[in-house]
């Protein structure tokens, strides 16, 4: 698998904001801890984040979501139900973003994946990963993972 590059299939909103996607990968661990996976940012000293990247044209905005985390994090798992929409401010540019994100359940971990050379990954809490990720939307959609998983086994009595 390789990445996706340029943006001729990429979508924008109705206000010409560019739309892209992302997961929050998670499991829980040995400990019966939830753990999440955050990988560095392209640009060196950018921090830490969470997978994201364009949505385009010809994929279901879950089919985006997961090829991101594939591409980016080299892991593949089970896309859950969408944790919300923010509207965000590029730190490259000027431009303003809509971004979606999603939790992905983590079933296999990669060993070779198409941004391997130009990314670091790591499992880590969820307090570091607010610590760590540079994006405060994301840190949201942390939060909102965190409470429904908290909430999850009062839903499914």
């Amino acid at each position: 698998m390789v990445s996706r590059s340029g943006r001729q299939l990429q979508r924008y909103n109705k206000g010409q904001q560019r739309q892209v996607v992302g997961c929050i990968p998670y499991r829980i661990n040995n400990n019966n801890a939830l753990e999440v996976l955050v990988i560095s940012a392209q640009r060196k000293g950018k921090g830490m984040l969470f997978p994201k990247g364009g949505w385009e044209c010809d994929e279901t905005i879950k089919e985006a979501a997961l090829r991101e985390s594939i591409e980016e994090a080299g892991v593949y798992g089970i896309v859950e139900g969408e944790l919300g929409t923010w509207c965000f401010k590029s730190k490259g540019n000027d431009g303003y973003y809509e971004g979606h994100m999603f939790p992905l359940l983590v079933e296999e971990q990669l060993e070779f994946w198409p941004e391997k050379d130009i990314r670091r990954r790591a499992w880590v809490s969820v307090e570091k990963a607010k610590e760590v990720c540079q994006y405060t939307w994301m840190k949201e959609a942390l939060d909102l993972l965190v409470i429904r998983l908290e909430y999850a086994p009062l839903i499914n009595l």
